[in-house]
């Protein structure tokens, strides 16, 4: 995998450019950096103002697997409809705006304005916050994940805990449903599930590396957790064979009931990714809270 330097600092300069990429090897738009395999939003030098976002998330329909958002042209957006303050004070962002090409129309015809802003705290942590606009004139339906990647030690060595005793769609089984039985989820071979109806908080702790990831978010009621494993990994032609031991997909999704807007509405669902010393989870991390004590 490649390395990726990450330049945060004033928002003029997130707009130059908010990643360098150096040697980049992508899958899906992944980049492996030093702690996730961080979303990249990458700066065209022409023509002036066109962003491409990379698997920043998925906008799902029948047409392709993964949507069709992640890989379009996005421009940056000067005048974004406001937000909280909350999610912009003390924090470097960019915002980005999707709205469908007359190509896009012809295989989903419906308009819609996607608003995307990327933003990082002093602390580190990362949130996106996506905004859906329907300015069709008539309903439509989606669904919807985000493409979170996470840098492990060993995959052997993780573990998930907020998901425990909910149900799942696994994917390996035709989607059939199935209870989470496990205190938490660990991995020892393939892994492809949707778990429904999560809680906000969900917490993937890296034992050998001593730091667990705490994934926040709203909107987003499911959660995909993905993990191709050996024999798969060796089938994909831009994944490496051994990949599957550094990584891990934790989304935060709308799977199993998709959002219907009506003319003229908006949905919004958001993520934050933050990491913390795993002295200060498990037994002290309140998952169904969101609390480290």
């Amino acid at each position: 995998m490649g390395l990726i330097r990450l330049f945060f600092g004033a928002l003029e300069g997130l707009q130059q450019g908010l990643a360098y990429m150096e040697d980049r090897s992508l899958h899906g738009g992944m980049i492996k950096g030093k702690n996730f395999f961080l979303p990249v939003v990458r700066r065209f030098l022409s023509p002036p103002k066109l962003c491409e976002v990379e698997s920043l998330f998925v906008f799902l329909r029948s047409l392709e697997q993964h949507g069709f958002a992640r890989n379009k042209i996005w421009t940056i957006d000067e005048n974004p409809p406001p937000l909280s303050p909350n999610d912009s004070h003390a924090k470097s962002f960019i915002d980005l705006l999707l709205k469908p090409s007359e190509e896009d129309l012809k295989c989903w015809p419906h308009s819609f304005e996607f608003r995307l802003r990327v933003s990082l705290a002093a602390d580190g942590s990362l949130a996106l916050i996506s905004r859906i606009r329907n300015v069709n004139g008539k309903p439509f339906s989606f669904s919807f994940a985000y493409h979170t990647y996470l840098s492990v030690s060993d995959i052997s060595e993780v573990r998930i805990e907020g998901l425990e005793t909910l149900d799942y769609l696994d994917n390996l089984c035709q989607k059939e449903r199935f209870t989470e039985q496990g205190d938490a989820i660990t991995f020892e071979s393939e892994v492809d599930r949707v778990y429904l109806s999560t809680p906000n908080v969900v917490a993937v702790l890296d034992h050998e590396r001593k730091r667990t990831y705490v994934i926040r978010k709203d909107g987003l009621p499911d959660v995909v957790v993905w993990n191709p494993w050996e024999k798969k990994s060796k089938s994909m032609v831009d994944f490496g064979d051994d990949e599957y031991k550094q990584m891990l997909c934790v989304d935060g999704a709308v799977i199993e009931k998709p959002v219907t807007l009506k003319p003229g509405e908006e949905w919004t669902g958001r993520v934050e990714l933050s990491v913390v010393a795993s002295t200060l989870c498990s037994e002290q991390f309140d998952v169904q809270r969101g609390m480290v004590f």
